[in-house]
């Protein structure tokens, strides 16, 4: 029997940051998301660490930790318990989680994380088409202008 997620898309994406340039959910977050305890997730990504490779998992540097605390303003009591920078997870190391973390709320919520990070991809690709038309069309305006001052200042 399929049971229902009560977790909303936006729950998701209020939860992927971008740091290094690259779109990553931080452990906690993933954690709660599974419904199990950080330390949890974290233990098993040590059992399994040849599956989360530089470009999958890093940690957060002491630096980037404290400028993500005081970027999103987290108080007191959700600091409890965060000694020290968290891992973060990259798209592909969302999609190994699955693999590490076998239940059936891990499979279901990775896949929904999947479906919104290829919807944020996509989302990105058509932006850049859209720039580039805009880009097109203003040069195509300039050049127009430039004509038209031209034709003016004879």
């Amino acid at each position: 029997m399929k049971h229902k997620l009560s977790i909303t898309d936006e729950q998701i994406e209020r939860s992927i940051y971008l740091i290094r340039g690259k779109k990553v959910m931080i452990d906690r977050d993933l954690a709660r998301l599974y419904g199990v305890e950080t330390r949890v997730l974290n233990q098993a990504v040590k059992r399994n660490v040849r599956r989360f490779p530089d470009d999958f998992m890093f940690k957060l540097t002491p630096s980037e930790f404290e400028n993500w605390i005081s970027q999103f303003v987290i108080s007191n009591s959700e600091k409890m318990g965060m000694r020290k920078p968290p891992l973060v997870f990259t798209e592909q190391g969302v999609a190994m989680l699955s693999s590490v973390l076998n239940s059936e709320t891990a499979i279901d919520v990775n896949i929904q994380i999947i479906r919104i990070f290829t919807r944020m991809r996509q989302l990105l690709v058509s932006h850049k088409d859209l720039l580039l038309k805009i880009e097109q069309i203003e040069k195509r305006l300039l050049i127009r202008m430039r004509k038209w001052s031209y034709c003016l200042s004879m």
